[in-house]
């Protein structure tokens, strides 16, 4: 299944927005759908950083999924690990 995630971001003192249509494991959402969404955005927000040249202040401001879950500090989390 796909989930629409959208990221707002900030680095060099910019910020933006970033947003598109992620494949999540059917039983993995249907465990834990933040979760799931969660490692979706992480693992998206890397490549953001991989392909740009973002900068040491590079922040994520919100991970939103599906227009209305807010996984903010979720994906913190996974980032943190």
């Amino acid at each position: 299944m796909n989930i629409n995630i959208k990221v707002y971001l900030q680095s060099n003192n910019t910020k933006f927005l970033k947003s598109g249509s992620f494949p999540v494991s059917n039983s993995d959402f249907k465990k834990d759908p933040d979760w799931a969404a969660a490692i979706a955005a992480y693992e998206w927000i890397r490549e953001i950083k991989m392909s740009f040249s973002i900068s040491e202040d590079f922040r994520i401001d919100q991970v939103i999924y599906n227009g209305e879950n807010d996984i903010t500090e979720l994906v913190r989390t996974v980032r943190s690990i």
